[in-house]
């Protein structure tokens, strides 16, 4: 091999590798990274608790319930969500159930729409979880 072509092939390695690691399908690529999204209904009833939702990067969700600091993966091309391994800590507080029903609302959404400072997560039998972006 000459030098020219072991170094388009170095060159296409690189550049490959590059893309594979920025090409996000994920609802975070199509407006949800870099913001802090709260919970304000689920299935169309206000919440009364705080809750929020990130996208720290690719493949990674997080946020708070009320309680506990939560992360988990999410790898599913948009408009797809699958919250997968969600893993929370163990603090217990008053607003407990509040918890329970966010973090078992979220592992079953299978859709994801951001519209705006709009995030709708959704269930093909009419579930919805409702978020704004922090200001």
């Amino acid at each position: 091999m000459t030098r020219a072509t072991l170094a388009g092939i170095a060159f296409l390695a690189t550049f490959g590798a590059l893309a594979a690691c920025k090409n996000d399908e994920t609802v975070s690529a199509y407006g949800a990274a870099d913001r802090v999204w709260h919970l304000v209904e689920i299935d169309e009833i206000d919440v009364t608790y705080a809750a929020t939702l990130r996208f720290p990067e690719p493949g990674q969700i997080d946020g708070d319930g009320p309680c506990n600091r939560f992360r988990g993966a999410m790898t599913v091309p948009y408009p797809w969500f699958d919250a997968k391994g969600l893993i929370a800590t163990r603090t217990a507080c008053p607003e407990l159930a509040g918890e329970t029903q966010y973090l078992a609302a979220l592992a079953h959404m299978t859709l994801s729409e951001v519209l705006g400072d709009t995030l709708i997560l959704s269930t093909p039998e009419g579930r919805t979880m409702v978020f704004v972006a922090a200001d």
